[in-house]
């Protein structure tokens, strides 16, 4: 077998002409930071700290915070996933509770074990296009009054489809039982910047927002920011974990991206965005004459009582008309049309858009769209059903034991084709999302089994147990 070299393939790819309708947020376009090697230091004189800011990085992140109207914000060099840990170790006390949306990222998860924490879930509506929808303030609500030990709340707004959750009832409903409201918002970083789109999370009353600059904004792959708003948060353990789940060399190219991300929203924010909103609009319009591909629009959104809002700069587009998976949408618009997308999920596939895609990129893609859908048009169809998007697959599931107990567990191996009824020992999740099918603990469902290794047949990536093969799962004894 021939050997490949990731700097060379990444080369590669920059130099082809395949489009990234995916992560990071700059697209690939240049960001004016010169040759990586030349800027890449350690904490020098003159450069700060980040774990004791008190020189260039505190102001850095105090130009953010004043951008984000935040009483402080925090740079994240490990990702969303280390300010999501940090923020659920400072507001919970160690075996407490903690009510999570069932659509958390695994990163949720993960603190849920390292913390011990009673989990019990917020799962959100089902919704007609069949993507997952927002968790309502009736559902936090009524968990809120079934378990009033819960010391904090932690929901995804957007999630990866960009459905957002109504956050100002959801934050009233949790300030009035004195408990924190924790806010991933990993793909919301540039909400609040345009009337185009929603409000920040924390402009809507949350007191901890986490965002990942990179997914949605001119930032590097890993960049992201944790904001804090109010005086129900814990600072000072929040700043004692950030220090334990950060990296203690923390990149001075990814903060330096930061701070350049910040300074062109400031300078520049109104004009990207409004020229972003004109895109948009215009490929929205375009994709309303689709026959056999149908995209998510805000018609759709408005008359599905499952999304209380959406943001419209993750472009969904549908095949289950045609007859094709989104995985199988996803290939073709790879391998034809030289169209990266972010990811596949059942019956559609999803396209991440930024202010820095280029008009170039939003015609490649409308005029792609359009000449599949003229060749889908001239065949015969055959109605199919992809599974993922069923809300069956998501649905409630019966907890036998608590998270970390199951993880800790002795297990012993099965086929995962067999394991039904039995108590999973570890995560079932399609990813992306990552919003896993069971958790460790959980009983796993009769029909998924079958689901899953129809899944895998489909060609979805299935993550989470140790057997890459899916053909056996842990189990607890």
């Amino acid at each position: 077998m021939k050997e490949r070299y990731l700097d060379i393939m990444l080369k590669e790819y920059a130099a082809s002409d395949m489009y990234p309708f995916h992560m990071p947020g700059h697209k690939r376009q240049p960001m004016d930071l010169g040759e990586g090697e030349r800027l890449d230091i350690t904490e020098i004189h003159g450069f700060d700290n980040l774990h004791h800011a008190q020189g260039i990085l505190r102001e850095a992140q105090e130009r953010t915070a004043r951008m984000a109207r935040a009483d402080a914000s925090f740079y994240l060099v490990n990702g969303s996933t280390s300010g999501i840990l940090s923020a659920v170790s400072a507001q919970t006390k160690r075996g407490g509770r903690i009510l999570a949306a069932r659509n958390c990222h695994k990163a949720v998860y993960h603190s849920i074990f390292l913390q011990e924490l009673k989990a019990r879930y917020l799962y959100p509506m089902s919704t007609e296009f069949g993507i997952q929808g927002s968790i309502s303030p009736e559902e936090v609500e009524k968990k809120l009054e079934e378990y009033p030990d819960a010391e904090t709340v932690l929901i995804t707004s957007p999630t990866y489809d960009g459905v957002v959750s109504d956050i100002r009832a959801i934050s009233r409903a949790v300030h009035a039982r004195d408990k924190v409201l924790i806010v991933d918002g990993a793909h919301g970083a540039h909400f609040g910047f345009s009337k185009g789109f929603p409000q920040a999370a924390l402009e809507m009353g949350a007191d901890i927002v986490i965002e990942s600059l990179h997914k949605t904004l001119p930032s590097f792959t890993q960049t992201a920011v944790l904001h804090i708003k109010g005086e129900r948060v814990n600072t000072e353990e929040l700043r004692r974990y950030l220090g334990i789940f950060q990296t203690s060399s923390p990149s001075y190219l990814f903060m330096a991206g930061m701070d350049r991300c910040s300074r062109v929203l400031e300078k520049q924010g109104g004009e990207l965005f409004e020229r972003f909103e004109e895109r948009l609009d215009r490929f929205y319009d375009r994709a309303k004459n689709l026959k056999c591909l149908h995209v998510l629009d805000r018609a759709g959104e408005e008359r599905d009582p499952g999304i209380y809002m959406r943001d419209r700069s993750k472009i969904l587009i549908s095949g289950s008309q045609a007859g094709i998976s989104g995985q199988e949408l996803m290939d073709i618009l790879r391998r034809d049309y030289h169209l990266e997308l972010e990811m596949a999920s059942g019956h559609y596939a999803t396209a991440l858009t930024s202010i820095c895609d280029t008009e170039e990129g939003f015609r490649r893609l409308i005029r792609g769209l359009e000449d599949l859908d003229g060749k889908l048009s001239s065949r015969s169809r055959v109605q199919r059903n992809h599974g993922v998007s069923d809300s069956r697959l998501y649905s409630p599931v019966r907890r036998r034991m608590e998270l970390r107990d199951a993880a800790l567990a002795e297990k012993e191996t099965v086929r995962l084709a067999d394991s039904a009824g039995m108590i999973s020992g570890e995560f079932l999740y399609l990813y992306p999302p990552g919003i896993p099918f069971v958790v460790p603990g959980e009983e796993i469902p009769q029909e998924l089994p079958e689901q899953i290794l129809r899944l895998k047949r489909l060609g979805y990536d299935i993550q989470g147990p140790e057997d890459y093969t899916l053909e056996g799962i842990k189990v607890v004894l």
